[in-house]
């Protein structure tokens, strides 16, 4: 099977850290096809970037779908774009944010999610609480510019020990969830060092991904996800018409 794995921010070493985690994780036999948006914000971080950055997102998962990709991971912990790319593929989209906290939910009863940015935290306690998750899980912010991730002297690494460490201590934590694609490459290590299981969204996204396709679901097209209605669109929009329901 093919999955497309789509970083909706415009940073190519980003892609490339998710790509190798879904690799490691990819059952004998899954190609693992990265795509970077080819438009929109440098990094996401809260609401405003990414709402700007769904256009370029569908656009990369439409193409892939066209090349012939079986399933498709929308690798921000933001789960940017996600019911919409829902509606507009044929095939399934896992959202990171979504397939690490169901992820997590089966091997521990309490669990924290530590994120980048205090204006992420709200919006990631609302994606867990429509997890259905809220009454198991904490969100912590660890204060981190997504864009520190990619540079290992500015003491991202740090950051996000402390709270974790909190986390634990605090928060009666019995797993760890990374809030960020850019910390894929961490949780292997993590996990060592603090001998509970450290979930990265992207891996949990991988397996689901796998496991949907294996049992030839996709997503309903009755109801919330039907496909959108043929319309015209107006201005830079007009790509995404649809000419057929």
């Amino acid at each position: 099977m093919r999955i497309l794995i789509v970083n909706p921010n415009t940073t190519a070493s980003m892609t490339e850290k998710a790509a190798a985690a879904a690799t490691a994780v990819a059952g004998h036999g899954t190609e693992i096809i990265a795509a970077t948006s080819k438009s929109g914000p440098a990094s996401i971080e809260g609401y405003y970037e990414g709402a700007i950055a769904v256009p370029g997102l569908l656009m990369e998962i439409r193409e892939g779908e066209a090349a012939g990709a079986d399933a498709a991971i929308i690798a921000c912990f933001d789960d940017t774009g996600l019911e919409a790319a829902r509606a507009l593929a044929g095939i399934p989209v896992v959202g990171i944010c979504e397939s690490a906290v169901m992820t997590a939910a089966l091997v521990a009863q309490r669990f924290t999610v530590v994120t980048t940015l205090e204006r992420s935290r709200v919006l990631i306690e609302n994606l867990v609480r429509r997890c259905g998750m809220g009454d198991r899980a904490k969100v912590r912010a660890a204060d981190i510019p997504v864009l520190e991730l990619e540079d290992k002297a500015s003491g991202a690494l740090h950051k996000l020990k402390r709270q974790i460490e909190r986390a634990l201590d605090e928060d009666g934590a019995e797993a760890i969830v990374l809030g960020c694609a850019g910390m894929a490459d961490l949780a292997k290590s993590l996990q060592r060092e603090y001998d509970v299981p450290v979930i990265d969204g992207v891996s949990a996204a991988v397996k689901q991904a796998e496991a949907l396709v294996a049992q030839g679901l996709r997503t309903s097209k009755h109801g919330s996800y039907a496909a959108p209605l043929p319309k015209a669109y107006t201005g830079p929009m007009n790509a995404f018409a649809t000419t057929s329901a």
